[in-house]
């Protein structure tokens, strides 16, 4: 099994001043801890379940940027990026540029978006749910059709891209955030190299559910990548963490990615590092 951290935090001792000392701590330790994986959320306005709306936050490709060029093997990603805020050949030539600056550790973290509120403070696209499940799937084929040796146009509903040059060439792999189980779940076994559920899905089910799409579609259902959010309390031992992450490879999960208090704690990297080195030996069901 495998550990990721995100950080969906930045607020610190020192206020705004103190963001790219403390964010570049945690970039650093969790490459240093051995974890798999690192990712920030995909907003610009912190959502209700970590804060208030007017705390800090990054925007997520200049923060992973910032994170490749201090890190050497930690895979970096969003969970997840909302599919329309952004053209799709822009956001695929972002997430390219990150893949080679990184050394190819890029992850296209992706979904069809849900924070009203910060879209149209912005003045940010947010059509009709439909819609964005339409423009997400779309988003999804050209990122394909860009990271292929293919170099012709693309006509979709939404977007229509008349050359889909994309050089220097990237390839990395997808991961489509959301538990859906009629379309999220559907492209996931459609396009996807990797999965994300929150902590609290009834994961049995919903997998049951990806591996229905993956046998009606051709596609192996063990090529994807099952992986988790989850939280991880203050106060919470090593041991019971272990136990948590062992109960979820039972369930299947093959990658956890979790959030402390303070990602850029020296606590917390201690025992993220514990805990990456005693979940490495355990084997998701069905693997």
């Amino acid at each position: 099994m495998k550990l990721g951290l995100t950080c969906p935090r930045f607020i610190w001792p020192g206020g705004d001043t103190a963001i790219a000392e403390r964010f570049a701590a945690v970039a650093r330790g969790a490459d240093e801890a051995g974890l798999h994986s690192l990712w920030v959320m995909d907003h610009f306005f912190q959502i209700p379940n970590f804060g208030a709306v007017e705390d800090p936050m990054l925007e997520a490709y200049g923060a992973l940027s910032y994170a490749a060029a201090l890190t050497r093997r930690v895979t970096l990603g969003t969970l997840v990026t909302g599919a329309v805020y952004r053209a799709p050949g822009f956001l695929v030539k972002q997430v390219s540029t990150l893949d080679a600056l990184s050394g190819g550790r890029a992850v296209l973290g992706i979904g069809a978006g849900w924070y009203e509120q910060e879209a149209r403070g912005l003045g940010l696209p947010f059509p009709s749910l439909a819609e964005r499940f339409e423009r997400l799937e779309e988003t999804l084929q050209i990122a394909k059709q860009m990271w292929s040796d293919e170099d012709k146009p693309y006509e979709g509903s939404h977007y229509q891209l008349e050359r889909t040059l994309n050089s220097p060439q990237a390839r990395p792999r997808i991961l489509i955030g959301g538990s859906g189980e009629k379309k999220t779940l559907r492209l996931v076994a459609k396009y996807a190299d990797a999965c994300n559920f929150l902590h609290g899905a009834d994961v049995r089910h919903k997998l049951g559910v990806l591996r229905g799409h993956c046998e009606r579609l051709g596609r192996p259902y063990e090529d994807i990548e099952k992986t988790l959010h989850m939280r991880i309390p203050d106060g919470e031992s090593v041991e019971e963490s272990v136990q948590r992450c062992g109960d979820l490879a039972e369930l299947g999960i093959d990658h956890v990615i979790v959030a402390v208090p303070d990602a850029a704690a020296d606590s917390s990297l201690a025992h993220l590092a514990a805990l990456a080195t005693q979940i490495s030996e355990i084997t998701p069901a069905g693997r």
